[in-house]
């Protein structure tokens, strides 16, 4: 939602929104304007976790704004210019609102440059897990799901709206830096080196990543050519390794169920188990806490469809991320040879699949598709009830649609973000005359257990 006004400048126009209205983070995002790259040159002292950031953003303006907003949680803005001028800004929370000389004119494109410095903050999530920006032994780890990037960069930190990204990081010489995308330059000099990692596919900000430490790097690549680059803490080096091994043979794997891989690189984050808690699906090379199970690998590399390329137009639209990453593990047990995705399906139903009763009774705490707030968007529910909703598709479906709707769904929407109505619209207009109303009523939407 926008107002109009008119700037103590006079700039006519309306103020871009505080907030994209998500229904779990409305103030996430902001209104007024659309980002299409960041580029971002970052410096970091690990002995003083002192960040020093300049942030410039290209955008266009979807209406005549007299002011815009960009979300930026902690430290402290030293300069904002717009398209070379200094702008007038002032901040409230996590709200830098930035007032452009003259105002915007809608439909023009133009650029905004933040300079920032401080301690970047940890961010506690509504369930308690920690994300922002993550100091570890020999570095930090940057993770932004669902509003941590906040916390390093400004920007329009909401899911739908995805950009590229130029990123640069410098720091003390012996330690590694590693991103996003395709390496673009590494320089040493007076004690300090730059790396630099470009991603010219569209990311969401909650996918990007910055991983500070000794790494092991290494860059190898599939065999049809796809890098692959990955960074290991020395402590994870030798359990990661025949894991990591398998990445290709996974990713491999990946493509005939899911089509071709979306990105132009693939691999790994490796850090020192205990750094996090949890493992994320960073674009292009996921990061994990400690050495990876295959099981996890596939997981987060099924994300690079599911999530990453078609991203959810709003956190309440997770479950199209958490569901399919969840059922491609189902799949994988299924194609080793393992427990049938149906047997998998049995067993939660039935409350034999996890040890804990109460794990079991959570899978029916609440409907994949209705988490009820914030703190519950990566609840079970999010993750197994919203993989039985998959297989209820595939039953529904049968075989050969449900295959190619693993494929065409991604292919469709590549680069680009969808809401769980979309999904549904778009499945039922692969299955005409089926009534997919109850599966979406009593799986997807219903509260408690659906009846068998």
């Amino acid at each position: 939602m926008t107002a109009g006004c008119a700037t103590a400048d006079g700039a006519p126009g309306a103020v871009g929104g505080a907030g994209v209205g998500d229904p779990y983070f409305p103030r996430a995002g902001n209104g007024g304007y659309d980002v299409t790259h960041y580029a971002l040159d970052l410096t970091y002292t690990p002995g003083d976790r002192r960040l020093t950031g300049r942030a410039l953003l290209t955008a266009r303006a979807a209406e005549d704004l007299s002011a815009f907003n960009l979300d930026l949680e902690g430290l402290t803005v030293e300069t904002v210019e717009v398209d070379g001028e200094q702008a007038r800004w002032e901040r409230e929370g996590q709200e830098l609102t930035v007032h452009p000389p003259g105002g915007l004119t809608g439909g023009a494109d133009f650029r905004v440059a933040v300079a920032y410095a401080g301690r970047p903050r940890t961010i506690t999530d509504p369930d308690g897990s920690k994300e922002g920006w993550l100091p570890t032994p020999d570095g930090a780890l940057a993770l932004g799901q669902p509003v941590g990037s906040m916390a390093w960069f400004p920007g329009n930190h909401h899911p739908s709206d995805k950009a590229a990204y130029d990123i640069a990081v410098t720091v003390p010489e012996g330690l590694t830096a590693v991103s996003n995308g395709e390496p673009a330059g590494q320089r040493t000099a007076d004690g300090r080196t730059t790396f630099t990692w470009r991603t010219t596919e569209q990311m969401a900000s909650y996918l990007a990543t910055v991983a500070i430490g000794r790494y092991r790097v290494s860059r190898t690549s599939t065999e049809d050519g796809l890098p692959v680059h990955t960074a290991v803490d020395p402590a994870e080096a030798a359990p990661s390794r025949a894991v990591l091994a398998q990445l290709p043979e996974v990713l491999g794997w990946a493509q005939g169920r899911f089509g071709p891989y979306p990105f132009s690189s693939t691999g790994a984050v490796v850090d020192r188990a205990g750094a996090l808690g949890y493992a994320l699906e960073t674009q292009n090379r996921p990061v994990f806490p400690g050495a990876p199970t295959v099981r996890l690998l596939v997981h987060e590399l099924a994300h690079q469809w599911y999530g990453n390329s078609v991203t959810p137009k709003t956190w309440r639209d997770m479950w199209l991320n958490e569901g399919f990453a969840t059922y491609a593990e189902w799949l994988w047990e299924e194609d080793q040879g393992g427990l049938t995705a149906q047997q998998t399906f049995d067993a939660l139903y039935s409350g034999t699949y996890y040890p804990d009763p109460a794990e079991n009774r959570a899978v029916w705490s609440f409907p994949p598709g209705d988490p009820p707030d914030a703190a519950h968007i990566s609840g079970r529910p999010v993750y197994d009830r919203g993989a039985m909703v998959v297989h209820k598709i595939r039953e529904a479906l049968g075989e050969p649609a449900f295959e190619a709707l693993l494929r065409d769904w991604p292919a469709t929407h590549r680069e680009s973000t969808a809401s769980t109505r979309d999904f549904m619209t778009w499945v039922e207009s692969k299955a005409p005359g089926k009534n997919l109303t109850p599966l979406w009523e009593n799986w997807l939407l219903g509260e408690g257990k659906p009846t068998a």
